[in-house]
């Protein structure tokens, strides 16, 4: 009897989460299964092979009540005959066909044992029957091989067609009504053809290879060209990025990019993901968060500062205060730690959670707010043993939180299907945005309105969805403005341009598209050959980066 052991279906349940996008899941179930320690080669493991088993379960079944019908000694005999590998590679029409042949060679050598033993009057008989067993199974197997070739067909005819339906890049987009409030309705947005000219072309975009798993993070350099990058294999890594238009270049390493390890020697699987990563203020110290629960700190060079260890899990947010003297990182492990960056050591831990941290936001340079899979936020202060605000109102895991440019209010988003706007001047929220319908993966204050370089701007929050939506809201009346239904799987990121004109996407239907936010509709886009886990804009707002789930960071010149 084959059997599979909890070790073995833990890592292919973490892989699956891994492999889908659900990363918060995959490292809650990674940490608390004990991947990390696990003696199973990742890299033997084929992608979507939880699926692929379950599959198999499947056609197993299946095959099991076909082959035999008389009993279940007879089923269990069919069954001998199939080895493992037997049911990871082979469909169950080719595992028919290996019993079948199995079975009757075995059946061919036992008559030949019984024929011995009789008369020879009894030879002719007995092969002409085994003349006509052979020609039934010549019948046999030509009618396999024919429904064989017919699935074949078929299975090349979904492909195609599924292929087809892929290459149209949008189907008719149409907003959300908006049932709760009157005021500006939104906009219609026009479909829209591939062969329309905003299709980013070849010549505006950089390919940036060396990563050799899935690219979870990017983010900009706030003072010059650099491109930080955290991955899946164990690294983050910093590009240089040149000057003018990217052009249809292929950069690798070690040009142009330094790459920080996060291990010594081999790295065990998954035990060191780079999860996140933040700038400081002058661009001067990349802060990286990973999977084995360290913080380090890195110059723009790539040397390592700093490794900050005391968390106890993966760690999922990694924030710098707007002074630099204070990095926050929230994790697994519950707890929150403020930690001194002039002496390299925690300040103050905050265990007020009672799940795994989510997000983790500064609101000025000593107040900052957590998330948590818990359902609550709580807003702490440096110095406070007890969080100066907490909200609950969330009826799932709260997975992403911002402060507005002024620290005035608060948005967070949930897998409860709705974003909300709070504000410390009183308990409840303040507004309760409920336009989506599955969960609500991040969100993002545009740069715009008091206290950011585009004061006479309205001030939007956008929020990014698991149905494949992205939602623009007027955050003064809690109504909604637009819904962008360009993407056709979950979109992971949003980013607003620095003059809060234009909002990137990324999402895991391997496209970016780049959206006018005064007009509502699709300005530019650009399909990979990857799911889209991060997008960002560079300071200058003239090029977006995008990281990828086949490992590589494209840079894309943006042009209007």
């Amino acid at each position: 009897m084959l059997s599979l052991s909890s070790t073995e279906l833990n890592y292919l349940v973490f892989r699956y989460l891994h492999e889908s996008g659900f990363t918060h899941s995959a490292y809650a179930f990674g940490f608390e299964a004990g991947i990390d320690k696990s003696s199973i080669d990742g890299n033997v493991v084929p992608p979507g092979a939880l699926v692929t088993f379950l599959q198999k379960g499947l056609q197993f079944l299946e095959l099991e009540a076909d082959l035999s019908s008389n009993s279940d000694a007879e089923m269990e005999e069919d069954l001998s005959f199939l080895q493992p590998l037997d049911l990871i590679t082979k469909d169950a029409y080719q595992l028919q066909k290996m019993v079948r042949e199995k079975k009757d060679r075995m059946n061919a050598t036992a008559n030949e044992r019984n024929a011995s033993k009789e008369e020879s009057g009894r030879e002719n008989g007995r092969e002409v029957e085994e003349e006509r067993r052979d020609k039934e199974k010549e019948e046999e197997e030509d009618g396999d091989d024919k429904l064989e070739k017919d699935r074949e067909q078929e299975i090349g005819k979904v492909e195609e067609k599924t292929h087809e339906e892929d290459c149209n890049l949008m189907e008719k987009l149409e907003p959300e009504e908006n049932e709760t409030s009157g005021g500006v309705e939104p906009m219609d947005i026009t479909p829209i053809s591939t062969s329309l000219p905003f299709e980013i072309p070849s010549r505006d975009l950089t390919v940036l290879e060396g990563h050799t798993s899935e690219v979870f993070a990017c983010a900009w350099s706030p003072s010059g060209s650099l491109l930080a990058s955290g991955s899946g294999d164990s690294t983050a890594r910093i590009w240089t990025i040149a000057d003018g238009s990217c052009g249809s270049s292929m950069q690798n390493e070690p040009a142009n990019v330094a790459v920080l390890k996060h291990f010594k020697g081999r790295a065990n699987e998954k035990s060191k993901d780079v999860t996140t990563l933040d700038w400081n203020g002058d661009g001067t110290l990349l802060a990286t968060g990973s999977y084995d629960g360290q913080a380090r700190i890195w110059s723009k060079d790539g040397e390592l500062k700093t490794t900050l260890t005391r968390h106890k899990g993966p760690i999922f947010s990694l924030k710098w205060n707007k002074k630099g003297d204070y990095l926050l990182s929230g994790s697994v492990d519950k707890t929150a730690i403020v930690w001194d960056i002039k002496s390299g050591e925690w300040k103050q831990q905050f265990e007020f959670h009672s799940a795994p941290t989510l997000d983790v936001d500064w609101r000025n340079n000593i107040s900052f707010a957590t998330c948590s899979t818990d359902t609550l936020i709580h807003v702490c202060k440096v110095g406070e043993n007890q969080p100066v605000k907490t909200f609950s109102g969330h009826q799932g895991e709260v997975n992403a939180i911002k402060w507005d440019p002024t620290g005035t209010l608060l948005a967070s988003c949930s897998d409860d299907y709705t974003a909300k706007i709070w504000s410390t001047k009183q308990d409840k929220y303040l507004h309760d945005l409920k336009e989506h319908v599955k969960e609500i993966y991040t969100i993002r204050w545009s740069p715009t309105g008091p206290g950011t370089n585009n004061p006479n701007q309205q001030l939007v929050l956008a929020s990014a969805s698991f149905d494949s939506t992205i939602k623009l809201w007027d955050v003064e009346q809690g109504r909604l403005l637009y819904s962008f239904d360009g993407h056709r799987d979950p979109v992971y990121s949003v980013a607003f341009s620095p003059d809060g004109e234009y909002l990137a996407s990324g999402s895991m239907d391997k496209c970016m598209h780049i959206w006018s936010v005064k007009e509502g509709k699709i300005v530019k886009t650009y399909t990979g050959n990857g799911g889209i886990f991060e997008v960002c804009w560079n300071k200058e707002g003239d090029k977006v980066a995008a990281c990828f789930a086949n490992n590589i960071v494209c840079v894309m010149d943006f042009r209007m």
